[in-house]
């Protein structure tokens, strides 16, 4: 992984990234990702956020952790979808959600306005 941020990501800031590395086919099924311990030096995080990343990847169905030996990249059985086209997915789904949020938000704000110039227009006729 080629990232220099610019203060220490969060487990979540580094899942995210593995994602988008996942999602752009840096790595191929079967690849084992960085180790836990190279990788949180390299970052400068501890050792636990590297660790609760790849547990988030896991959690997605993207990578599995084989004990002694690292986490690789699932290698999906015939017929099952690739971690990279999981992790677009994902992507997708979460630009989707973001989109989805900011209508809701701006609905509240015009359901807000009306019930305001509504009220206003009953106390005007009380």
């Amino acid at each position: 992984m080629d990232w220099k941020p610019e203060k220490p990501p969060t487990a979540k800031e580094i899942a995210a990234r593995f994602r988008d590395d996942l999602a752009a086919e840096r790595y191929s099924p079967g690849a084992r990702l960085p180790g836990a311990k190279g990788m949180a030096k390299e970052l400068g995080v501890s050792l636990m956020t590297v660790q609760s990343a790849y547990k988030q990847l896991a959690e997605d169905g993207l990578v599995e952790g084989r004990a002694g030996s690292g986490t690789y990249v699932i290698d999906p059985k015939k017929g099952n979808q690739t971690a990279g086209q999981t992790a677009r997915g994902l992507r997708e789904l979460q630009d989707h959600l973001a989109h989805v949020t900011s209508q809701l938000s701006e609905l509240r704000v015009r359901v807000e306005q009306l019930e305001a110039t509504r009220s206003g227009v009953v106390d005007e006729n009380q």
